[in-house]
């Protein structure tokens, strides 16, 4: 046991407490009293035991439970240890004793628990998974560690790892464990590899210009000499394919190249050899900005071509036409083009992957992007809820403005155990979206089959969507495939109903037998009217059958791959059965009063066909619409992009005298115009700090002000720390995987600056030696050793652990009481205890005469008698 002040500091305050009462008892030591005396000397006890309290004193009592912890680095760079580790913990376990308490727990980027501290573990377990193996934080791992014991307790951590951190400063760590009860063992870790070549850097000129030749420089680290083959791609297509000899050591290898791509231009090196033992370190990625005119994408699925590209003529705008099926996966290849226009494009050729990416490319790089009308667009398109309705100045639905046909809609969904995963979840999505797209007074009934059918939602009048929306969702896979038995439920229960309109949608991902005939069920359903779609979900359907089905029943066969455009082909099927969605009366527009347009109708407006009808968003700009007020060309600004709706078509079949207008060819131009973004002149330095930091400096010193974006090359927003350093620089910390991330920033007029940056892979994958240096300082600094045989683990602890008492409560209720003491006395004086005395004496005898007294009358009264 020892006794410890927290606050040794406050007892200085004795120094002029105790001189007041010496300078006090010498000035009246010969007036003072014996008894005053007394009262003097417990007031001066009083207050020595206050001012000890105030200093905070504790007793530690010593603890003799104490703690082992093993903290096993499971990071990429020590790979392949796992077994080594648990055989060392292993033979250590025989040395614990009954006071030890023992835990397992092994990091990488994060911290987990293998087992929990206990005095019952007698063996290592198995590792479970590991996740973030792509870094090291020490520092973290110590932290959290310290948090898990009981400081109390004397405590052991025994660290596996090769000292190589990639985040976090193990040194701040160590600091704030000095003089703890918590020291640090380490068991060094090292990963020999005999085989690895990694490329160290790639760097291609940060801006170019059309035409020029660029030098794409390619460093290669091998351990060994060895042979292998370098490619160089651009924009995901390969450029160059080279066979290189690698030396021991650095290898660099230079390729000129003059790239015909524009904008900003990605660069991928990728090196393979027979024999490498770390794969991730093979790939860099680099990006290039080449400047050029503006570009415009215009996607079309005529063979001809799309009729925009003629109407725009030779001396116009650089363009590519390029069909729905060869529309890119990633962002760097839209920001290639300043701004898209999708020309009668159905939304299940596009998908809603690529979908999103075209939304982030418009909403935070200021792509412009337009729609043109026709069968395949808008609300027929299957763009319902798509992120591409997101970003057009227009929705899909009409709202309220025709007199619509009775509608009854019956969807039957595949639920078969082959459709777990996203197959199901996209499938429920476009059942759920289907039923948004109904009124309340629509048909409504929903079958899902495996085995056989089960009848999900009764088919009668759509009253609550919500629940229906809820009861769709819930469903859960299991089960095999049979399909006739719920076709033949579907038709059943739509054939007696009074409606104009019947459908049924199919969607299914697998074959099936026939347990009756299906020419003769469909048969049966087109005399009652009922009209029938299907989807075939991934290569195993039987698309023959399903085709076959959708020609029986005179509705659509879908085939689709990418099962993220099932909710667009929902969408359009719902549509096109629901909705009266082509308006095809010829009519003259309203034009009104819009900036850059009015121009082109100052002789008149030319007569339309018809055009697809949608309903302008609340802030969109209307610039033309038709006689029953539905816009036919609405734009606004979506983001830093700005977005234009032209529900007529671009061949002339529906714009009619459109197509043969003088104005027709700068028509297109004005749109183009319209959609190209603004870009800033301001060239703001962005500049990598390490992997995942970045530091931007804005010369005109308003780094405060600017907007910064940050998505990857899929289109996803990428959080991140934005951290004001001064008036003209701000910190970026994102948190994203290795490869491109594209920087959008802008100010509050509109223009935009955008560039794009390479995350290497982690330094967890380059090789080097253990970090000996900052291990030794890890035990060092903590009373830690480092250890070399098992038994060290469980060695004697040269800091014992003790359980803090406090005693200042204690003190404190002494002095209380000692000032109550002094108060009483100074009151009443000794005499206070005299009186006290007499009063019990005077009662003691008061009590002897009454009892006297009443044995006096009993024996007289004895005696009467």
């Amino acid at each position: 046991m020892d006794l410890r002040i927290s606050f040794p500091l406050a007892l200085l305050l004795l120094i002029p407490i105790l001189g007041y009462f010496v300078w006090t008892w010498w000035h009246h030591r010969y007036q003072l009293k014996k008894s005053q005396l007394v009262v003097f000397g417990i007031r001066i006890l009083a207050v020595v035991l206050l001012i000890f309290a105030i200093a905070s004193p504790y007793l530690l009592l010593p603890v003799k439970e104490e703690q082992v912890a093993f903290l096993i680095d499971r990071s990429a760079s020590v790979e392949g240890n796992e077994e080594q580790t648990l055989a060392f913990i292993e033979k250590s376990l025989q040395f614990k004793k009954d006071t030890h308490q023992v835990g397992i727990y092994s990091f990488a980027s994060n911290l987990q628990t293998e087992s929990i501290l206990s005095n019952t573990l007698e063996h290592a377990p198995q590792l479970s998974g590991m996740n973030g193996e792509s870094e090291t934080n020490i520092s973290q791992a110590l932290q959290l560690m310290t948090g898990i014991v009981d400081r109390d307790k004397a405590t052991r951590i025994v660290l596996f790892s090769d000292g190589l951190e990639t985040k976090g400063k193990v040194t701040e760590q160590l600091t704030k464990m000095v003089g703890t009860n918590v020291s640090v063992d380490v068991v060094p870790l090292s990963n020999e590899v005999k085989a690895d070549i990694s490329i160290q850097s790639f760097v291609t000129p940060k801006v170019a210009y059309a035409g020029e030749q660029q030098q794409l420089v390619t460093e290669i680290n091998a351990i060994t000499a060895t042979e292998g083959q370098l490619y160089l791609y651009e924009n995901d297509q390969l450029i160059h394919k080279e066979n290189i000899t690698l030396e021991e050591g650095t290898n660099a290898f230079t390729y000129r190249h003059i790239g015909e791509a524009e904008g900003l231009v990605k660069y991928e090196a990728l090196v393979q050899v027979e024999e490498d033992a770390i794969l991730e370190n093979n790939k860099l990625t680099s990006v290039t900005m080449v400047q050029s005119s503006p570009r415009l994408l215009i996607v079309s699925d005529r063979e001809e071509g799309s009729p925009i590209a003629d109407a725009l003529g030779q001396n116009s705008i650089s363009y590519d036409v390029k069909s729905s099926s060869e529309l890119p996966n990633a962002l760097s290849s839209y920001l290639h083009y300043n701004a898209i226009i999708f020309d009668n494009i159905p939304g299940h050729l596009v998908g809603e992957e690529k979908m999103g990416i075209i939304e982030q490319a418009v909403k935070n790089f200021g792509v412009g992007f337009m729609m043109v009308g026709g069968e395949n667009s808008f609300g027929l398109g299957g763009y319902f809820k798509t992120p591409i309705e997101k970003l057009l100045p227009v929705e899909m639905e009409v709202k309220g403005k025709q007199q619509l046909p009775s509608l009854g809609l019956v969807i039957v969904l595949d639920r078969s155990g082959s459709m777990m995963g996203p197959k199901i979840e996209l499938a429920k999505e476009a059942a759920a979206r289907s039923v948004e797209l109904l009124r309340d007074s629509d048909t409504l009934g929903f079958i899902a089959f495996d085995d056989q059918p089960w009848e999900i939602i009764e088919t009668a009048p759509l009253t609550d969507k919500e629940k229906a929306v809820n009861t769709i969702l819930s469903i859960a896979p299991g089960g095999g495939t049979e399909i006739f038995s719920s076709l033949k439920l579907a038709v059943e229960n739509l054939a007696d109903l009074k409606l104009q309109r019947k459908h049924i949608i199919l969607l299914t991902d697998g074959q099936s037998y026939s347990a009756g005939s299906y020419e003769d069920l469909l048969e049966e359903g087109k005399e009652s009217n009922i009209t029938l779609s299907t989807v075939a979900i991934g290569n195993d359907a039987d698309a023959v059958l399903l085709e076959q089905l959708s020609e029986l029943g005179s509705g659509r066969f879908y085939s689709v791959v990418d099962e993220t455009t099932i909710p667009s082909i929902l969408s359009r099927e719902t549509a096109m059965i629901s909705r009266t969605y082509i308006e095809d009366n010829p009519f003259y527009p309203t034009i009104y009063n819009a900036e850059g347009w009015n121009a082109l109708f100052k002789e008149g407006v030319p007569q339309m066909n018809a055009y697809i009808g949608t309903t302008a968003k609340q802030t969109a700009l209307v610039i033309a619409e038709s006689e029953k007020e539905d816009p036919v060309l609405a734009e606004w600004q979506y983001g830093l992009g700005r977005t234009i709706a032209f529900t007529s078509d671009s061949t002339g079949a529906w714009t009619g005298d459109w197509a043969k207008w003088s104005e027709w060819s700068n028509f297109w131009q004005t749109a183009i115009s319209k959609m190209l973004p603004t870009y800033n002149d301001i060239a703001y330095d962005i500049r990598q700090e390490s992997n995942d930091t970045f530091l931007i400096t804005d010369p005109t010193n308003q780094a405060t002000f600017l907007d910064i974006a940050i998505v990857d090359e899929f289109g996803e927003e990428i959080k991140a720390q934005i951290e004001p350093v001064s008036a003209s620089k701000v910190r970026v910390v994102v948190d994203a995987d290795p490869g491109l991330v594209f920087f959008r920033i802008s100010k509050e007029d509109e223009s935009i600056y955008q560039a794009g940056l390479t995350i290497p892979y982690s330094k967890e994958y380059e090789l080097h030696p253990p970090n000996e240096a900052l291990l030794t300082e890890i035990a060092e600094k903590t009373g830690g050793m480092i250890l070399e045989d098992p038994e060290q683990a469980f060695r004697e602890f040269t800091v014992k652990g003790a359980e803090r008492q406090s005693i200042t409560t204690w003190l404190l209720l002494a002095s209380m009481i000692l000032f109550f003491i002094d108060i009483t006395l100074r009151r009443f004086g000794w005499g206070f205890l005299q009186i006290v005395g007499k009063h019990r004496k005077l009662a003691t005898e008061k009590v002897v005469v009454e009892e006297e007294t009443n044995v006096a009358k009993l024996l007289k009264d004895m005696k009467k008698k």
